[in-house]
């Protein structure tokens, strides 16, 4: 099956989609990190800026630099609350515009998957981080489908559409991380899963954040007629954990690891 092709140029459509996701996520990923205050940070693929935000918020840092492959994320985190602490701008992971050993943690939150050579980019943080600095990343378990649109991935796929792949899928399994660090030269790796549950208000609340416009899973939605599209509906419900109240709770799990520079 080919994989999809997401373009993230509309950020504010991903931040209403993947922001409360990765809100979720960044304390329990950032605390497990462990990095001593005062560190120099670099984020890697740092999307609208939410992972620069908790860490502004809960480890003390010295200094912070995001980058982003795509201006509009740039663009979005350069006016979000970290814009006045902060350092943003556009770069490719695997070939970031720092020379060497210029940071003590380099992170890549929930974007390595979407990176075309995952490799190269951990050499490439594995590059700019001091001998003995620390090296993280997390990825959603889409192998397992328990990434935040799994249950409508899953539900898409009983009734029958076919549902393209997620960029990176094989490497976000603990097994493929570890073994990427392994191949990037890194030591002292560890691993661990990262789990988190959300609600949705009401089944409305979660469709529109399941479905923006960019969203390759939404182009197949798009294109089903008008009777499908509630056949659809109501087979997404019927697979969803919806309470008596029509509140909308599940859960979802990234796999992350760190590893220190050599």
């Amino acid at each position: 099956m080919k994989e999809a092709r997401i373009d993230f140029a509309d950020a504010g459509a991903y931040e209403r989609f993947m922001g409360r996701w990765s809100r979720a996520v960044a304390p329990q990923f950032l605390t497990w990190m462990g990095a001593k205050p005062r560190a120099r940070w670099l984020d890697v693929g740092c999307g609208t800026g939410v992972l620069v935000e908790a860490l502004l918020d809960l480890c003390e840092p010295a200094s912070v630099t995001g980058i982003d492959a795509s201006a509009a994320q740039v663009a979005q985190a350069s006016r979000g609350p970290a814009r006045e602490r902060a350092k943003f701008r556009q770069a490719d992971a695997t070939s970031l515009p720092f020379p060497d050993a210029a940071f003590d943690v380099a992170v890549c939150a929930l974007t390595l998957n979407f990176v075309a050579d995952p490799l190269r980019a951990l050499e490439e943080m594995r590059r700019v981080t001091v001998a003995g600095g620390a090296i993280g990343a997390c990825v959603w378990d889409f192998g397992r489908e328990l990434s935040p649109s799994g249950p409508l991935r899953r539900a898409m796929r009983a009734f029958g559409a076919e549902v393209p792949a997620i960029p990176g899928t094989a490497h976000s399994g603990l097994d493929a991380l570890q073994s990427l660090c392994l191949r990037a030269g890194l030591r002292s790796i560890g691993s661990r899963t990262v789990d988190v549950t959300l609600a949705y208000i009401d089944f409305a609340d979660f469709w529109q954040a399941q479905t923006p416009g960019y969203a390759p899973t939404t182009k197949i939605i798009d294109a089903m007629t008008e009777a499908e599209r509630r056949r659809l509906k109501r087979a997404v419900q019927e697979v969803l954990p919806i309470g008596p109240d029509g509140k909308i709770e599940y859960a979802a799990r990234a796999n992350a690891i760190r590893a220190a520079t050599p």
